[in-house]
């Protein structure tokens, strides 16, 4: 059931001396059942000593080898995590009157995968983006000590239509979420080839590993849900849970660190900033980054993980 992942294990191997003083434990791939027919593919990085626990969170159209070059520079220091949501990668594709896909279900996925492989929540920091965001702050509200941090960015708090592209505001549309789904599902090769670059200019361009690249596309029709499917059933029940997250913001006692891409083209950094007002949390918005910062700049991704341990020791 579990297996080196030999692009993570060199990544790591190679940064391990540069990233820390510690050698970096190679990441091993397997699998993990929880509850309800669900069966997730996470990633585990175990360093002998480990100084804390990082749980990271995928968004569209990603899978967990998205933190490839996160992982490495992590593992030397702390136990590195990370799995494929339910409809990504190779998790599994439950039918969608079976499970929501929506942020409240992907919510209950996350505590149920923290309860069943025993990590230690006093030492955990949860890093999430995209989709992942919302369900790490609905799990806070039900359970403040589901982290001791967490840190979220570039996705949509709250239902602030004017601040989100218009294909994400169509998705929330009962009227006209079926047709942008296919139009996903019709653009698959289009959406893994660019949506990570949008809004860049030339010199910001970056590119992402074949590996990444190839494990999405297998990811994106694993099963007779596809990728494009789960996302446009999460966005069906976006406007609820966001409704929910606002009515309920003050319940949030988990401490939460919000970093943004300033170019992101998805998400306007003003709904980070609104969050961050509202609950009193610390907002860093990174020049000359899009909606993907621990892909384009994975270095200030880790300072920022590393930072939510350094605080409190």
């Amino acid at each position: 059931m579990t297996r080196l992942l030999p692009s993570l294990a060199a990544a790591a191997l190679a940064a391990g001396a540069a990233a820390s003083p510690a050698a970096a434990s190679p990441a091993e791939i397997g699998y993990v059942a929880l509850d309800r027919g669900i069966t997730l593919r996470h990633m585990v990085a175990r360093p002998d000593e480990p100084k804390g626990v990082v749980l990271l969170l995928h968004g569209f159209p990603e899978t967990l080898y998205a933190w490839r070059d996160v992982s490495a520079a992590l593992a030397g220091d702390y136990e590195v995590r990370a799995f494929d949501w339910p409809g990504f990668g190779q998790s599994s594709r439950p039918a969608i009157d079976a499970f929501a896909y929506s942020p409240r279900g992907y919510a209950d996925v996350l505590k149920a995968y923290i309860a069943s492989t025993g990590i230690d929540r006093s030492r955990l920091t949860i890093y999430a983006t995209d989709i992942g965001a919302l369900p790490a702050l609905l799990a806070a509200i039900d359970d403040p000590e589901i982290a001791r941090t967490i840190v979220v960015g570039d996705f949509a708090p709250f239902d602030r239509p004017h601040h989100m592209q218009e294909r994400l505001q169509a998705l929330k549309s009962p009227a006209t979420n079926a047709a942008v789904r296919a139009q996903l599902n019709a653009g698959r090769d289009e959406i893994l080839e660019n949506a990570m670059r949008r809004g860049l200019t030339p010199e910001e361009q970056f590119e992402i590993a074949p590996a990444f690249r190839a494990d999405m596309a297998a990811g994106w029709t694993h099963g007779a849900i596809t990728s494009a499917d789960a996302f446009a059933a999460y966005y069906a029940q976006f406007t609820r849970d966001q409704d929910y997250l606002e009515t309920h913001v003050a319940r949030l006692k988990t401490p939460v660190r919000i970093v943004w891409g300033a170019r992101d083209v998805y998400i306007a950094k003003d709904m980070g900033a609104e969050l961050a007002g509202r609950i009193n949390a610390r907002f860093t918005l990174l020049p000359g980054v899009g909606h993907y910062p621990h892909l384009q700049a994975p270095d200030r991704t880790v300072a920022e993980i590393r930072a939510t341990f350094a605080e409190k020791e």
